[in-house]
């Protein structure tokens, strides 16, 4: 199996490039906020820092291709390095801690491209999650002070935690009533929301999460975290990876029933 170490020692040099230039705007009185296309914010510290990341990666890794949410794709071949300068937007400019960059390098294969490496920053959270290819998932400050991450044992959807989004993209698409099922049925639901539950479901201390409307770059890292603790991820049609648009994680026990419930339609 290919040794991905120094991929994931460059993936932690941009995390660290990006926390230092998000930080620096966060909560800024100052901070300008644009709306995009699609009617979602991006701020300037977004562009700020997948500029970052991207001139990185032209002197490290000049031959590998990237695409970011802000700036789209550039270059070819089979190795991709997939950004999202800041996942969580949203909370980012209302000042709420929960937003972190995820970086991902995909390597083209038999089933596409697939997550090799991925690094997860929450620098507002003081967190860190990261995983490669073989080598398993771990969290803390750095690649020599970490622990490794494991996915929970739970069996029943009756004794779960499930984390959550949003109700809007359920309702859009028809699986409302299987979604509200599904919250009905478990343990605990909590409303966690971007790159936060996959993370969770990582270090089992929730067991499945879903959301219906995502791209690449919500979850490349996400999603080799997760596999490499011990879980699964999905789309909602059961396909592993993170090659459709939407996601399901979960410790792996848990998702044939998560998807049973997500996919009922009525």
């Amino acid at each position: 199996m290919p040794d991905y170490h120094d991929d994931l020692r460059l993936a932690h040099v941009l995390a660290d490039a990006a926390d230092a230039a998000t930080m620096d705007r966060f909560k800024a009185l100052d901070l300008k906020v644009e709306t995009k296309p699609d009617m979602t914010p991006v701020s300037e510290a977004d562009k700020a820092a997948e500029e970052l990341i991207r001139g990185h990666l032209h002197r490290a890794r000049p031959r590998d291709a990237i695409l970011g949410e802000e700036y789209g794709i550039e270059g070819t071949g089979p190795r991709r390095w997939v950004i999202d300068p800041i996942d969580g937007t949203k909370n980012y400019v209302r000042g709420v801690p929960v937003w972190a960059t995820l970086i991902s390098l995909m390597e083209a294969g038999e089933n596409g491209f697939q997550p090799v490496v991925g690094v997860v920053s929450a620098p507002a959270l003081s967190r860190r999650w990261w995983a490669a290819k073989g080598a398993g998932a771990f969290s803390g400050r750095s690649l020599t002070s970490a622990s490794r991450l494991h996915v929970s044992k739970v069996e029943t959807i009756a004794d779960s935690s499930f984390a959550f989004s949003s109700l809007t993209g359920w309702e859009e698409q028809g699986r409302l009533d299987g979604f509200m099922d599904l919250t009905r049925a478990c343990w605990r639901t909590r409303g966690y929301g971007d790159f936060w539950p996959y993370m969770m479901v990582a270090e089992g201390s929730v067991d499945i999460c879903a959301e219906p409307e995502l791209s690449l770059w919500d979850m490349a890292a996400n999603a080799i975290i997760v596999q490499e603790a011990g879980g699964r991820f999905t789309d909602l049609d059961g396909s592993d990876g993170p090659g459709g648009s939407n996601g399901a994680a979960s410790n792996g026990l848990l998702h044939d029933e998560l998807l049973g419930y997500l996919n009922q339609r009525y």
